[in-house]
């Protein structure tokens, strides 16, 4: 029997390392685009491109591999100015791969994203009257893809990168919120506009929009809740660095799996938090 919390609190979801494992896909793409436009000079591994990401402005994958080729080429001793890359060659090369060559019939990386949660995981929040949700920097297609086609949920709520402008500005979780709470307003007479918010990524950049929503809309609890991706989970010491600098960038607590975070887990967070308005 799902034990149902005293407290509701509206869940977001990032999608990419929180509902679908993009180390051989996202991440795979990143390295091949990089590889390419530096003449296979120079290939990004897996901890090159978490320190980039830890930075907190390098959501968008897409502008990472632009920056991963300046960079390499920056220790080659030639300015930004002298190559100005074309950035849509650099999108174009990079969905390729990950969604493959025919635009019609994905046959890309995209294909072989093993997904982090069940269906089920979902449900269960719903049965405790928590509402969920998705902000992703992942085109809508993609989204879209993992969530309507592999996990087979019927239109949910969704803010894609078409929608808002990138992490770590707060916009898209505050639309994604808005969406969340016309629904409830719909069902429930008590509708209360400050429900706590606790929004659940796997990235600097993701804490860092928690930090923002609360400088913006400080009326509202915002808590961050950060899972460890599971390609930095196969070596203790870069699973506990990763998640140090989760912590340190405003995650509340770390969890290794999404479904970690069960309604009796946020029902003990929104409890540790006090509810407090900061």
């Amino acid at each position: 029997m799902t034990e149902k919390p005293s407290t509701k609190a509206i869940v977001v979801f990032d999608i990419d390392g929180v509902v679908r494992d993009v180390g051989g896909s996202y991440r795979r793409a990143i390295a091949d685009t990089v590889e390419h436009f530096t003449q296979g000079a120079y290939r990004p591994t897996s901890l090159d491109i978490d320190r980039l990401k830890s930075e907190g402005t390098w959501n968008n994958d897409w502008e990472a591999s632009q920056e991963l080729i300046y960079r390499y080429f920056e220790t080659q001793s030639y300015s930004r100015e002298q190559l100005q890359l074309d950035y849509n060659a650099i999108v174009a090369f990079f969905q390729s791969r990950y969604r493959g060559s025919d635009p019609q019939n994905w046959t890309g990386y995209i294909c072989n994203e093993p997904l982090l949660l069940h269906s089920s995981y979902l449900e269960e929040l719903t049965k405790a009257e928590i509402p969920w949700g998705f902000f992703s920097g992942a085109t809508r297609a993609s989204a879209t893809y993992i969530l309507e086609t592999r996990l087979g949920l019927k239109s949910p709520v969704l803010i894609a990168m078409e929608d808002a402008p990138g992490k770590p500005d707060p916009t898209g979780l505050f639309a994604t919120v808005r969406l969340l709470d016309s629904y409830e307003q719909e069902k429930s007479k008590n509708f209360d506009k400050l429900t706590p918010v606790v929004y659940v990524g796997d990235t600097v950049a993701d804490m860092y929009t928690v930090e923002n929503a609360r400088l913006r809309e400080p009326s509202r609890t915002w808590i961050g809740v950060g899972v460890l991706p599971p390609h930095v989970q196969q070596i203790v010491a870069r699973r506990d660095a990763y998640a140090e600098k989760l912590l340190d960038a405003g995650a509340s607590m770390v969890f290794t799996n999404v479904q970690h975070l069960s309604p009796l887990r946020i029902e003990e967070l929104l409890n540790e938090t006090g509810f407090r308005h900061v």
